[in-house]
């Protein structure tokens, strides 16, 4: 996965932005049902989920372009549901970036400024320093269509940033970059945002792109939050199917719980030759059906049996995909499932590697697996 970075400080949790009750309704539609929600002064926060879930929706009304049907949107203490976006301390950067094609890059970072009525020294030093800080000065004279999609949105983040808002909104920061570019460029934006010390609340339907960027996120489906929390967390962690599913690639087993412990739980599927252990209780039912969560990544690809008496399967290879650092097996199992396994390029070199059509076993650890309800 790509780099996952470390959540805000403990001691800097102050609930800076915080959603109380939100709901947002579109005549017999209920976009956005019952929010709550917490995010830390100078946190990167991603609200992540695909088209329709309502994060769109909610960064709307954060920025007052929409106004919540009820609940409160507090900034800081205040709450401003009420007040119209231009009074609000609040800088949104469109998908689109949405600069002024006849106007040049300083003109552009200006113009907010202007319309406040600051004073003319004042504006030329706010907006060199915000061209400098997204090293975009060298092309102040220039306009957009002079520009390549990475510089259109530096300028964009700068002239969010000239402002000095308290709370700076991204909708789908880089869906307009090519994907060569896309991964420096969220770098390099983490790095601006970091320095500046704004708290940002971004949305975007990629995952790669909020577990870059994000201290922590929210996934939203259908309208609501089901899962919150530090992109290793909920990686690792997912709490249900359509989580584990949703952020990146799973392999979901079913089967019924046989021994449950405070240290473990065993759990007998169809779908394996042998039973699943996983290094902690759940607390359900002897014979509940559950679901476990295994990653690709996780999954050991062998030619010969494994003596481990749990978590173990057999299978064929069908498929075999070079990406780059790792190859992706596809395995049908003996009892029909097809399952992923993403293993090292490095250890495809070795002569016994497995191949397409291949005999082969696969097998997991004990702290790999995540139960999930059914």
């Amino acid at each position: 996965m790509s780099e996952v970075r470390h959540p805000a400080p403990l001691d800097n949790i102050d609930e800076f932005v915080k959603l109380v009750d939100v709901v947002k309704i579109f005549g017999d539609t209920v976009a956005v049902k019952s929010v709550n929600l917490s995010v830390r002064r100078n946190e990167i926060f991603a609200l992540l989920g695909s088209s329709g879930c309502g994060k769109s929706t909610l960064l709307r009304m954060l920025a007052g372009f929409e106004q919540p049907t009820s609940g409160q949107i507090l900034l800081d203490g205040v709450d401003i549901a009420g007040i119209a976006p231009y009074k609000r301390p609040v800088n949104m950067m469109f998908q689109s970036y949405a600069l002024f094609p006849h106007m040049t890059v300083e003109d552009n970072v200006a113009f907010g400024l202007k319309q406040e009525g600051i004073a003319r020294n004042e504006i030329h030093d706010r907006v060199f320093a915000a061209l400098d800080l997204v090293q975009m000065a060298a092309y102040s004279r220039r306009k957009p269509g002079q520009l390549s999609g990475g510089q259109q949105q530096r300028v964009a983040l700068a002239r969010s940033l000239v402002k000095r808002p308290k709370l700076l909104l991204l909708d789908e920061p880089m869906s307009a970059l090519d994907k060569q570019i896309r991964q420096k460029t969220q770098i390099e934006l983490v790095k601006i945002l970091d320095q500046v010390g704004v708290t940002c609340i971004m949305v975007t339907h990629d995952q790669e792109e909020a577990m870059t960027m994000a201290n922590r996120l929210a996934v939203m489906t259908d309208g609501q939050i089901v899962q919150c929390g530090t992109p290793h967390d909920v990686y690792t962690f997912p709490n249900s199917q359509f989580v584990a599913s949703f952020i990146g690639s799973t392999n979901i087993f079913t089967g019924e719980i046989v021994v449950d412990e405070p240290d473990h739980v065993l759990i007998e599927s169809d779908e394996l030759m042998r039973p699943m252990y996983v290094n902690h209780g759940v607390s359900e039912p002897l014979g509940m059906e559950v679901y476990v969560s295994i990653r690709p990544e996780q999954i050991r690809v062998l030619r010969d049996q494994p003596e481990d008496e749990t978590n173990v399967g057999h299978g064929m290879v069908t498929h075999l995909a070079w990406m780059g650092s790792y190859a992706l097996y596809q395995i049908r199992l003996d009892s029909g499932k097809v399952i992923e396994a993403s293993v090292p390029s490095i250890k495809l070199t070795q002569e016994d590697a497995p191949g397409v059509d291949d005999e082969v076993y696969i097998t997991w650890g004990p702290d790999s697996g995540t139960v999930l309800p059914s």
